[in-house]
């Protein structure tokens, strides 16, 4: 896989410039007694505002007891991993940017990204400047989504 710089680079060149829209992805070292693990976070900002947090916005709050039993990699069960799914989706979100990147144009509309666990990519669409506002409204008019209302909204006022 890309570095994480190569792939934001070229997520941001989809990104309309009119809005201060930014994609992070980090890794938060975690060490314990049985060893590290890189823990990733990816994270969207909309003029300083964090409006997707991952893992923050998808851990289930049971977790910490089940999984305390077991190391980072080593022995997880199907139930452990649904209780800590970024152990086995550490690439997953860069995947799925890729896979966005990769699509044509034309076959965005009528795409489903069936990795997308997160909704990310009515985020990214949101924010592409490739989709014009009036089809954008079409494309995105069944959500109820904040999100993606507050990126619209900003796309909105930057054309003002």
């Amino acid at each position: 896989m890309a570095r994480w710089s190569k792939l934001q680079k070229q997520i941001y060149l989809l990104i309309d410039k009119n809005i201060n829209l930014q994609i992070h992805c980090s890794v938060i070292r975690m060490k314990s007694e049985r060893g590290s693990a890189g823990l990733p976070r990816y994270f969207i900002t909309l003029d300083k505002d964090v409006i997707f947090d991952y893992p923050k916005q998808f851990i289930n709050k049971e977790m910490p007891d089940e999984v305390s039993k077991y190391s980072f990699t080593e022995n997880i069960t199907p139930k452990v991993q649904e209780l800590y799914p970024y152990i086995t989706e550490i690439s997953d979100i860069s995947d799925l940017f890729r896979e966005y990147i990769d699509t044509p144009i034309n076959d965005l509309y009528e795409k489903e990204f069936k990795s997308d666990e997160w909704g990310l990519t009515d985020i990214l669409k949101s924010a592409d400047r490739r989709i014009g506002l009036s089809k954008l409204k079409q494309f995105i008019s069944n959500t109820q989504n904040d999100v993606i209302e507050k990126i619209i909204t900003a796309r909105q006022i930057a054309r003002v």
